[in-house]
């Protein structure tokens, strides 16, 4: 069955869900109800509260409708039927008085449900069967996504070819959900979020904490081997920043409210490369001195709706790996291709080997002039044929302001995830008049290259914690071993043990509750820690340890010396997928 087919599948679905709905509940006011991937959803407007014994109710309407086999008719009615036939319908009246006066309205129906729809859908209900679908949660969705319209109840629902795609999907979600950032983050004690204190804002907790401290010492390093210097800018800015570089022109919804300073009107910064630009024009800038290659992990503010804030994946205090290029433009292929390579080695070393990329192209309103656009499509295209990285092209998908890639990366589950962007920016350095005294003595305006390889720290952990399912790689597991003595007695050897791995630079944690092994060892698995070293009376005689994995391997006796060269090999290579 071809993508186009399983999307009319997933829409009839929706149709059938909405008509069980109306039988479960006649006074229901519908919203939209799309396919979407892997399945669909329908936005209404109850007297009640869903509960999940009504989704079984509905789930059984649905299954007797497909039984039923009724056929999907399309009808072409007027605009005067159609506010006839939807006149108890808030929503559907709303829909019908933004369509232009011109627009063709049809309606489908299938038995006594009818619903104002584009189409297209499957020929008759039995299409469905029974035993191929499930509803799968409820949700609540602003009407429109706007927060100040009236909350709909949202019920999702998948649908697939048999009984088995669908069993497959069922346990790929059950994996997901397993796997997700929030509920690990609770249970491995990493980050929280705190709606009393402000939504969307995330608090790092040691063991989280941890984690990041060693990305970023990971980032500084890489950073400084690739020719990048670090800066460190404010996190406000007068309104006369962002009134220059467009973000109020662009992007105002996007930022904060203004505050007031000395009569003045500040912003929290939603991107740092205005501060980056200041910095540039505090000197004249010659061509001898380009590439300059400047990098921040700053922290900006976005204001984010909360229907939409997620976690870590969605946030509206974030750090971003930030980083602009500024050079010449017969230095701009060897740069584009330079950042290119930085990102996907930076991608193998973090783990991620199935990288896809895009090319954005020019939207239909752009600045620059077409030279400019087309030398930049051409550094982007080579550097990805350079590396023989497979890419789409984006049409249309460019900034207003310049082309970019996108690098997208796959997660353990299959899934992609947008995380590394270059950008080209024709438009700041002509508004901030950026300039470089060229080998002629005059002034030139140079090239600017926007680059986040990470993205927002705060999202690329969440996608951290769902690739590795909270199981990290010993080179950056919060606690890399958990010493284990068995009885008290085991206590001081155990405690020897650990300021030797302490030492050596290894993050450890001892378990002396008076908790039996087998519980010990079996909390030290949940808490996903790579090693643990249980020692009972043999390992103190034989000056050893029991060396465990928190996959239930159980390595045998070594002597320190022998587990501290293992550990410490895979730290040093950054080992992902071995302990």
């Amino acid at each position: 069955m071809s993508d186009h087919e399983m999307e009319k599948l997933r829409h009839s679905a929706a149709h059938v869900m909405a008509e069980a709905v109306l039988k479960l509940f006649p006074d229901a006011k519908f919203g939209i109800g799309p396919a979407i991937d892997n399945g669909f959803y329908y936005d209404f407007d109850l007297p009640r509260a869903l509960s999940p014994e009504d989704l079984e109710q509905i789930s059984e309407r649905m299954k007797a409708s497909i039984q039923a086999k009724k056929t999907f008719e399309r009808e072409v009615v007027s605009r005067q039927e159609a506010m006839q036939i939807f006149g108890d319908q808030p929503y559907k009246l709303e829909l019908l008085q933004e369509m232009p006066p011109d627009e063709t309205i049809s309606v489908y129906r299938h038995g006594e449900f009818v619903d104002l729809c584009r189409g297209p859908h499957v020929e008759h209900t039995g299409e469905l069967r029974w035993d191929s679908f499930a509803l799968l949660s409820i949700a609540g969705a602003y009407w429109r996504g706007d927060e100040n319209r009236p909350m709909l109840q949202r019920i999702y629902g998948t649908v697939w070819r048999n009984k088995q795609e669908l069993r497959a999907h069922l346990e790929h979600l059950e994996e997901v959900q397993r796997r997700d950032h929030r509920r690990v983050g609770r249970e491995l004690d990493l980050f929280s979020t705190h709606e009393e204190a402000g939504p969307g804002l995330i608090y790092w907790h040691p063991k989280g904490g941890r984690i990041r401290e060693i990305i970023e010492d990971f980032w500084r390093k890489r950073h400084r081997e690739g020719g990048y210097e670090l800066l460190y800018t404010p996190h406000i800015g007068r309104s006369w920043l962002w009134e220059t570089s467009g973000h109020l022109d662009f992007f105002q919804e996007g930022m904060f409210p203004p505050m007031d300073v000395d009569g003045q009107d500040y912003y929290l910064k939603p991107m740092n490369c205005p501060f980056h630009i200041m910095i540039y024009n505090t000197d004249v800038r010659s061509y001898r001195e380009l590439p300059l290659r400047w990098a921040e992990l700053g922290t900006v503010y976005r204001y984010e709706r909360s229907g939409v804030l997620h976690g870590l994946l969605r946030v509206r205090g974030l750090t971003q790996d930030d980083a602009h290029i500024i050079c010449t433009p017969d230095q701009i292929e060897d740069e584009i291709l330079g950042v290119l390579r930085f990102s996907l080695q930076l991608w193998h070393d973090l783990g991620f080997e199935d990288i896809q990329a895009y090319l954005a192209t020019r939207p239909e309103k752009a600045v620059g002039d077409d030279a400019m656009w087309e030398q930049a499509l051409g550094s982007l295209r080579k550097a990805l044929e350079a590396e023989e990285i497979p890419y789409e092209i984006d049409e249309g998908g460019g900034a207003f302001y310049g082309p970019k890639i996108d690098l997208k990366i796959n997660d353990a589950l299959g899934r992609e995830w947008q995380m590394t962007t270059i950008q080209f920016d024709f438009n700041e350095p002509e508004r901030f008049d950026m300039t470089y005294t060229g080998a002629d003595g005059q002034e030139h305006r140079p090239y600017m290259v926007h680059r986040a390889l990470l993205g927002a720290l705060e999202r690329f952990f969440g996608v951290l914690i769902e690739h590795y399912g909270g199981a990290f790689p010993v080179w950056f597991a919060p606690v890399q071993v958990r010493l284990i003595p068995i009885a008290d007695r085991h206590a001081a050897y155990a405690k020897q043990v650990g300021e030797r791995l302490r030492a050596a630079g290894l993050r450890i944690e001892m378990d002396d509750s008076s908790n039996r092994m087998n519980a010990k060892i079996r909390e030290a698995q949940l808490a996903k820690i790579p090693y643990m070293l249980v020692i009972g009376d043999r390992e103190v005689e034989d000056e050893t340890v029991s060396v465990r994995l928190r996959t239930n391997e159980n390595l045998g006796a070594m002597s320190v010396d022998a587990f501290l060269e293992r550990a410490n090999d895979l730290v040093a290579r950054r080992a992902n997928h071995e302990l």
